[in-house]
């Protein structure tokens, strides 16, 4: 991701979360967080999706993937989960972890199929709503191959 493709992530942020990320947020992550890692899907010139993520020792926290209204139902977010799996293993990291809504049942659905399990709660996580997080987390190492496959496809 580079700030020219802001005014298309920040589209996609508003039609995708009640609380959205601030451009100054995403300038932030881009320009001077060093564990920050994100990325854009790409069709043509146009912002399909991003997701990001930030790398820290072994592990890499899931931050936001979201996918522009017009190419849902399409797997943009499982392809983008997994070049940001791949990219965690190329950058050393084993686990992946995040936080997901309750209410987010298309979300959720998408990370128990790709692998990931529910570890726990964080009470009032949401500051929109009070809405509590699901913790979910998945150990990379025990699907290598099967990343690299499903990447390549």
């Amino acid at each position: 991701m580079e700030l020219r493709h802001l005014p298309q992530v920040l589209e996609i942020e508003k039609h995708s979360f009640p609380t959205p990320w601030s451009k100054r947020a995403f300038e932030g992550e881009i320009r001077h967080n060093r564990f920050a890692h994100y990325y854009v899907c790409l069709l043509e010139k146009k912002v399909a999706g991003y997701a990001g993520m930030w790398l820290i020792l072994d592990e890499a926290h899931i931050t936001n993937i979201a996918v522009a209204r017009e190419f849902r139902g399409l797997d943009f977010g499982k392809r983008m989960l997994l070049f940001l799996m791949q990219q965690t293993l190329l950058h050393g990291a084993d686990k992946m972890t995040l936080e997901v809504r309750p209410s987010n049942l298309t979300a959720r659905e998408l990370y128990k199929g790709m692998g990931f399990a529910e570890a726990g709660v964080r009470k009032g996580y949401y500051t929109d709503n009070n809405e509590d997080a699901i913790i979910m987390w998945k150990h990379l190492l025990m699907d290598i191959e099967g990343i690299d496959d499903e990447v390549k496809g």
